[in-house]
């Protein structure tokens, strides 16, 4: 059972997780019989939706979209199951870290209380029989997991032993080469990136060459590039968990002005990967892993975000290549970059959907500031205005309006077999940046949590420290414990990734790890009082940063419902 060491003083009493201790009585064994419980139910409610969704042996886009509620209820109950399940596995891998025991019994308690409110209130949308589904709620072991793991004495002696340790949890095990990695990004973070994170933000300044440069040279761009472009990848697969790694050390810094940098990147050497000719992967990725040019990626229009399939900008034929017209926004980095990455529509055909999408690789100079405005000599054009935005400075997010703006043959994407397959591309290069997302989620939720955990040491209210209080207790431990929970869900999807899977479970991760950056970073602030509404305080950048992270790379109600709900849908239906 879980033992605590007892300090007492006339205000309060702290309690800290004992080497050996498992949580609140019970053993991990038994969390797992409590998930198996929530486990059994989730697949039938998966199943049961499915078979109302279900034509002609697919999950039908209409019916989905009438059902979304209870698809997207499923989804996020299935994330956090997910979580809970990595996490009590991570418990299970590392003996000596009693700690990250305690934490698996918190995340498990939320996750078991999540599947029943999210489920229960909707059961007849699931199939759910009544008396089923009450006899699972009512599982003795389940309401053990919750009990225990929710209890305020258990949840303030984890939050105890963070306040008076360490706040860096369930660290991920990596070997000597990731780990070095780790360190050299971390210690750049620390003492290049921080001391001006506060100006990029409050300025809305360009994220400077003072770093971007040493951020080359380190390889920061080439982290999905293969080796024999002159990157970093290996040849014969992917490493997102380095990526993811490095991702997380960087964003602990700054989201904007460091820890996205390596998306856009990424994102178009997947394309390039994928699709590319290999005229066209021997030309740009080395370029790409050098950083010179820095890229972009256009997909996102003023009507269309999330759905790719009907995207307007069109790209029409011309001696030589072609003239894009339309618009894009929220493109970020445009300003910077020297290339954009611009998916257009190159057939005239509406109804083909995402079938009449293609790729273009758009060169322009890079220009520094908020605007640009570029001119062709054949009286082509594309500009930029940079969109004031509450977080996420430095790199800038852009409007860009292309008029007759000429791009060569040689650069669609794919060459002539590529026109009209330019949604595969997108797809590709769209999984990499949301197992990237996730780490950046994570990287701003550690800041956040240090944050906290630092002001709550050294603030003194009525008397007595802020960490001394059991409310920040029991804030402080249920804040590290989801943050594991990401971290080591973040890990494993990136491992799957570099062997082939978890395609879907790259957008689970994603979805979960951002909306939990959310209302992390919400209490980080809390605990600071009125310094964490002062812009002084760093805080309040994590704060606003951290609300983009649910937006970009797949806004959050489109990756519950279209992409983690309807696969995990399908997978019922191919299981029976």
């Amino acid at each position: 059972m879980l033992r605590f060491r007892l300090a007492r003083s006339t205000r309060q009493s702290s309690m800290a997780v004992n080497e050996g201790a498992t949580p609140a009585g019970e053993s991990l064994q038994a969390i797992d019989a409590a998930l198996s419980v929530a486990r059994a139910l989730v697949d039938q409610a998966t199943a049961g939706l499915a078979r109302r969704c279900v034509r002609d042996g697919r999950i039908d886009a209409g019916c989905l979209d009438e059902r979304g509620v209870a698809a997207y209820e499923l989804a996020l109950a299935s994330a956090e199951l997910l979580a809970a399940e990595t996490l009590v596995d991570y418990a299970r891998r590392s003996p000596a870290d009693a700690l990250g025991r305690a934490l698996a019994a918190v995340v498990a308690a939320d996750a078991g209380l999540s599947v029943q409110t999210r489920l229960g209130p909707l059961r007849t949308e699931f199939g759910l029989d009544d008396e089923e589904a009450e006899t699972a709620f009512a599982n003795a072991a389940v309401r053990q997991c919750i009990e225990s793991g929710s209890a305020p004495g258990f949840r303030a002696a984890v939050g105890s032993s963070i306040l008076s340790g360490s706040d860096e949890v369930a660290p991920a095990p990596l070997d000597e080469d990731r780990a070095l990695a780790q360190e050299s990004f971390a210690r750049f973070a620390r003492e290049q990136v921080a001391p001006v994170a506060e100006h990029i933000h409050r300025a809305d300044a360009d994220v400077p060459e003072a770093l971007l440069q040493p951020l080359r040279e380190m390889g920061c761009f080439g982290l999905s590039v293969p080796q024999r472009f002159g990157g970093s990848a290996p040849d014969d697969r992917d490493d997102n968990l380095t990526m993811v790694v490095i991702t997380e050390a960087l964003s602990r810094a700054s989201l904007g002005a460091a820890g996205s940098l390596i998306t856009r990147p990424e994102i178009m050497t997947r394309a390039l990967l994928k699709a590319g000719t290999p005229a066209q992967q021997a030309e740009w990725l080395p370029k790409l892993a050098a950083g010179d040019p820095l890229c972009a990626i256009a997909i996102t229009e003023p009507d269309y975000g999330s759905d790719v399939a009907a995207l307007q900008c069109r790209a029409t034929r011309t001696a030589g290549g072609w003239l894009i017209d339309g618009a894009k926004t929220w493109c970020t980095f445009a300003g910077k970059a020297g290339v954009l990455f611009v998916v257009a529509r190159t057939e005239a055909d509406k109804s083909l959907g995402y079938r009449g999408l293609s790729v273009f690789l758009v060169e322009k100079p890079a220009s520094e500031g908020h605007e640009f405005d570029v001119e062709q000599p054949g009286g082509g054009r594309l500009s930029g205005k940079a969109i004031p935005t509450i977080g996420y400075r430095g790199m800038h997010s852009f409007d860009l309006s292309f008029r007759s703006y000429f791009v060569p043959d040689a650069n669609l994407l794919g060459g002539a077999e590529g026109q009209g397959r330019g949604f595969y591309a997108v797809m590709a290069g769209l999984t990499g940046g949301r197992i990237q997302t996730a780490a950046r989620a994570c990287g701003v939720m550690q800041a956040a949590l240090s944050s906290a955990a630092q002001y709550a040491r050294d603030r003194r209210i009525f008397g007595s420290p802020l960490a001394a209080l059991p409310l920040t207790q029991v804030k402080i431990a249920r804040m590290a414990a989801w943050l594991a929970a990401c971290r080591q869900l973040a890990y494993r999807v990136a491992g799957e990734l570099d062997d082939g899977r978890g395609q879907m479970e790259a957008s689970l991760v994603k979805l979960l790890a951002c909306r939990t950056a959310e209302w992390l970073t919400r209490d980080a602030m809390q605990m600071h009082g009125g310094m964490g509404y002062a812009e002084e305080s760093a805080v309040s950048r994590y704060f606003v940063d951290a609300r983009v992270l649910s937006i970009f790379e797949g806004a959050e109600e489109t990756l519950a419902i279209k992409v983690v709900a309807r696969e995990l849908m399908q997978r019922a239906l191919q299981a029976r």
